[in-house]
């Protein structure tokens, strides 16, 4: 008898423990197989089994109708999660927060917010949209000019002009356009570098190599290419590589993303700049909604959105080390350390404001 109920009282802690755990659904706008978005899942995943938390991943394939489609079951479904990370990838935030409406869901964005003109549409009608908890993004502007910086910097000092083409993301995607306004930023400061071409890639490798052939075609004598990310990098630099350029010698890249590839060209110096960390903006949302279901205060600060410094110069030291870092899927973060929980009201997240070193 006390066998039976001791066995009964083991197999129900855990059921009631889960029945507490917050639920989480994040509409990750990536396709299932991109390694930038995979990645930043896993990252979330790890925050999540450590904080006991309930997380759900539905990918979006870059379709912003299925993302559409993706928030109204979720929104208007039987089971609603307690809380929906979404990204303003193609400008779908505001239907999704006009969505979430009275449905007791509340709302998180993430490396995506909001542009100023849907922050004042949904402000000027407060009664048509849901609440945002808060908005987490990645310090896009400085990377893009951090970068051009530095790709300049890898280059023989003269009086030549420099010719530059960029890849950008796509026009609808609010990091895509900060990280291209950075390097526009950053022009001023080199008045020998001509931008030649900006193209959009839509962070594709397979478009970037295309373009980045006609490119060629039109600018022969491009000694830099920026990418707003790694794959487009990529795509760019087989391009090069097959017109008989030699990336890190004749030519410079810089992009930014942190995967395995882009890790291992920026050790074999194919990569000349690389920026990257922004995986982890996911998880660190992750504590700031654990605690806010332990009825703490996450905006401790008094701010709803934060721009995190969380992209930074990789040298081939920290390249090295993030690639190995990478085989695990929490990058040997302790999340539980982070949460206000226990912690004095005077207590503000540290990765608000510092890049968490790895």
């Amino acid at each position: 008898m006390l066998k039976a109920l001791c066995q009964g009282l083991c197999l129900s802690l855990p059921l009631a423990a889960s029945a507490q755990a917050a639920s989480v659904v994040f509409l990750n706008p990536g396709q299932s197989d991109e390694t930038f978005w995979t990645s930043y899942s896993r990252f979330m995943q790890a925050a999540a089994d450590e904080l006991g938390m309930s997380l759900r991943v539905e990918y979006s394939e870059r379709d912003a109708a299925l993302a559409m489609s993706q928030a109204r079951a979720i929104l208007k479904g039987p089971q609603r999660p307690d809380y929906l990370v979404l990204v303003n990838e193609q400008y779908v935030a505001p239907e999704i927060i006009r969505l979430s409406q009275g449905t007791g869901v509340k709302l998180f964005l993430v490396n995506n917010g909001l542009t100023a003109s849907q922050a004042r549409s949904i402000q000027a009608q407060p009664d048509r949209y849901g609440q945002i908890l808060g908005t987490l993004t990645a310090n896009d502007e400085q990377a893009g000019f951090r970068m051009l910086h530095e790709m300049v910097a890898l280059l023989p000092r003269d009086n030549e002009p420099i010719d530059l083409v960029a890849f950008a993301g796509v026009k609808t995607t609010p990091a895509s356009q900060l990280r291209e306004e950075g390097m526009r930023q950053a022009l001023a400061d080199f008045p020998q570098v001509r931008l030649r071409q900006v193209v959009y890639g839509a962070w594709n490798r397979e478009r970037a190599y295309e373009q980045a052939q006609q490119l060629l075609q039109r600018y022969p004598k491009t000694r830099l290419v920026w990418a707003a990310n790694d794959q487009m990098a990529l795509g760019a630099m087989q391009a090069f590589e097959e017109a008989g350029r030699k990336p890190g010698r004749d030519v410079m890249f810089g992009a930014i993303n942190s995967s395995p590839e882009a890790l291992r060209a920026r050790i074999e110096g194919r990569l000349g700049v690389l920026m990257g960390g922004h995986t982890t903006l996911g998880g660190w949302a992750m504590v700031l909604l654990h605690d806010d279901a332990q009825g703490l205060e996450v905006n401790r600060d008094g701010k709803r959105e934060h721009i995190l410094p969380v992209l930074q110069s990789i040298d081939q030291a920290r390249a090295r080390r993030w690639l190995k870092l990478l085989e695990r899927d929490d990058y040997g973060v302790d999340f539980q350390h982070y949460s206000a929980e226990g912690r004095p009201p005077s207590y503000q997240y540290p990765f608000l404001t510092s890049p968490v070193d790895f």
